[in-house]
């Protein structure tokens, strides 16, 4: 019984406060993709192709990170992809893929060993001044030592391109 006059008296004070509060000057907006672009002005990208320039090559690596992008770009924006003019332009190249050895135990052997993938991207915004990117993105995974890179190595770099791709989508389209 008590709590309902608590309940009461606190509906009783908030009520006109609440009602106070100007609800014209309040919207609440969000996108479910992250994307930050005006539909009305950007309409088409064109994805350039990103060759390898790492010292150390596997070369699926190219297809697998170049279809991600694509595909991620499709999937979160309506943009139509073009060749030749068009209104963003994605391009660059992958200049890492490295291995190091990590976590090393005391007979001074890595029980771990990374594999890191870096890629140069160049964005240009053709609409407007000021929104160009020219940046580079690395991102990695740890695997056991005791697994051979060959074996490992698609799955690898498929998690390390779909990490690269939401990190350059953010700083390019997502415009975070």
């Amino acid at each position: 019984m008590a709590w309902n006059r608590i309940g009461r008296n606190i509906l009783r004070i908030m009520l006109p406060v609440l009602m106070l509060v100007p609800v014209h000057g309040c919207r609440i907006s969000y996108k479910l993709n992250g994307a930050a672009l005006d539909y009305n002005v950007y309409k088409t990208i064109h994805v350039s192709e990103f060759p390898i320039r790492a010292a150390l090559v596997y070369p699926p690596l190219q297809q697998t990170f170049e279809n991600e992008l694509l595909d991620y770009i499709t999937r979160n924006t309506r943009l139509r992809t073009v060749d030749g003019a068009s209104d963003l332009q994605l391009e660059g190249e992958i200049t890492g893929y490295n291995l190091t050895p990590q976590a090393v135990t005391e007979d001074a052997y890595a029980s771990q060993t990374r594999l890191t993938i870096t890629v140069r991207v160049k964005y240009t915004d053709n609409k407007q001044e000021g929104k160009d990117v020219d940046q580079t993105f690395s991102a990695y995974r740890d695997f056991s030592s005791s697994e051979m890179l060959t074996d490992v190595q698609d799955e690898l770099c498929s998690q390390i391109s779909k990490e690269l791709v939401d990190l350059i989508f953010n700083a390019t389209l997502g415009d975070w």
